[in-house]
This record gives structure tokens, C-alpha cells and sequence, in this order.
């Protein structure tokens, strides 16, 4: 997803732009915004038919000779079984996303 005005800082309004036909769009706010330590984002997307509005959190640690990633996405009704299939889905794009994000990092210490 490509973000359009995304900058780190508490209160940001910015889009995820979601490749497809139409384009879709998931709209967010920045919630907290600490450099090298805890950012956290609303999230919504605009195309659901029942828009919810989840939360997501990354903080980074250092940890011995690495860093520790966690990656936390809040704010599903999991007995509504749209959510719960959303949650699943994202489940699945995270488990994909994040070894990528490792790899970018990685060239970026070299």
C-alpha cells in the first residue's frame, strides 16, 4: 500500500492507497508517533460495507545484538463474522509483509 501524507507525528490524517480496480483507500490517523521506539495508527477502510475502526501498533526494543518488533492490530468484533474474516486476512498479509519488512531493514544497515 502506498500511504499519501503520511508523516510521523500525533494527529496526521493520511490514506493507505490499496492497489486494485477501484482503487480503494483505508484512512488513518497517527495515535502515537515516538522515533525509534512506538508508532501507532487508527485505522478504517473506506471500502467496507461496515467500516471498522482498528488500531494498529508497531514498537520497536533493542534486544542483545538485535532489535525486538512487535506488531499489534486491535479492535475486532470477532463475533461478527466480517470482522473476524477481515482479522484472518490481515493475519495472513501480515505473516507475508513482515519477513519483507526484515529484508529492507537489513539492507538498509549495510
Amino acid at each position: 500500500m502506498r500511504p499519501i501524507g503520511l508523516a510521523a507525528s500525533v494527529g496526521t490524517h493520511f490514506t493507505f492507497a490499496v492497489p486494485g480496480q477501484p482503487t480503494a483507500e483505508i484512512a488513518c490517523e497517527v495515535l502515537t508517533a515516538r522515533p525509534d521506539e512506538q508508532l501507532t495508527l487508527s485505522w478504517v477502510d473506506l471500502r467496507a460495507e461496515h467500516p471498522a475502526r482498528w488500531i494498529v501498533d508497531w514498537r520497536i526494543r533493542r534486544q542483545g545484538h538485535g532489535t525486538r518488533f512487535l506488531l499489534t492490530q486491535t479492535g475486532f468484533d470477532i463475533d461478527d463474522r466480517r470482522q473476524r474474516m477481515a482479522r484472518n486476512a490481515l493475519e495472513r498479509g501480515w505473516k507475508v509483509t513482515l519477513p519483507r519488512l526484515r529484508e529492507v531493514l537489513d539492507h538498509l544497515e549495510r
